[in-house]
């Protein structure tokens, strides 16, 4: 029998702001708090929520899975939500992921480009379907290879539901910790799911300079050390 879900985000720090300025806010999500509210009293706690506890005119743009850590942008302005939320439609915010995955890659670095759809029998969770899906396109490169699993780069081009996790997966190699995909080994192979966005560039919205903002995981150290 599958054990029911308990949410229990975590609370220190409460928020972890990376950068601010009037038109926008930047924090590092912790894996297990959702990004917005989920349906329900017992999942409202969630970073936009924090925030808006802070910037009560805060403005979600774009979100990370609950299990997903890293980097994520906020609006305080409705003309900044419009300029970002373009940004991401346009595909001209550079992403870059860091993930654990399982096994041993056959290739040093390669291009995902397998198109994606809801599995309409299992929701929340996503298929590859060539005949109906949506273009999903991913880079992935080999950072460092150990014997049972790998830490990889991973470079979005588009922004698809559970995109990573899947692409990785269809590699066969799933993402370590990953509840959705991951089979009995690699899910248990880590206390979390090790995908972390580690850094995002945006253009400021009001005069137009790159940002560039990055987080450190907990899964790799800033000297590139793995820990688990």
């Amino acid at each position: 029998m599958t054990q029911a879900f308990i949410y229990q985000p975590p609370t220190q720090p409460w928020l972890d702001i990376l950068y601010q300025d009037k038109d926008l806010i930047v924090l590092n999500k912790p894996s297990g708090l959702l990004t917005n509210p989920g349906r329900g009293a017992h999942l409202a706690d969630c970073l936009l929520s924090r925030v808006q506890q802070q910037y009560p005119q805060a403005l979600l743009v774009h979100r990370l899975d609950m299990a997903t850590s890293g980097v994520v942008v906020m609006a305080l302005r409705r003309k900044a939500e419009a300029a970002l939320k373009q940004q991401f439609a346009a595909r001209s915010v550079k992403k870059r992921y860091l993930a654990m995955v399982w096994g041993r890659l056959n290739r040093a670095q390669g291009t995902v480009d397998v198109p994606l759809i809801a599995d309409a029998d299992n929701p929340p969770k996503q298929k590859v379907c060539f005949s109906s899906g949506k273009a999903a396109i991913t880079h992935y490169r080999l950072l460092q290879q150990l014997p049972d699993r790998a830490l990889v780069e991973l470079l979005p081009v588009t922004g698809r539901s559970h995109q990573l996790r899947m692409h990785m997966l269809h590699l066969g190699h799933p993402i370590l910790g990953d509840a959705f995909y991951a089979d009995n080994d690699a899910l248990h192979a880590a206390p979390r799911l090790l995908l972390h966005a580690a850094s995002l560039q945006v253009l400021q919205p009001y005069h137009g300079t790159a940002l560039q903002f990055s987080a450190d995981s907990d899964f790799v150290t800033a000297q590139g050390q793995l820990i688990y």
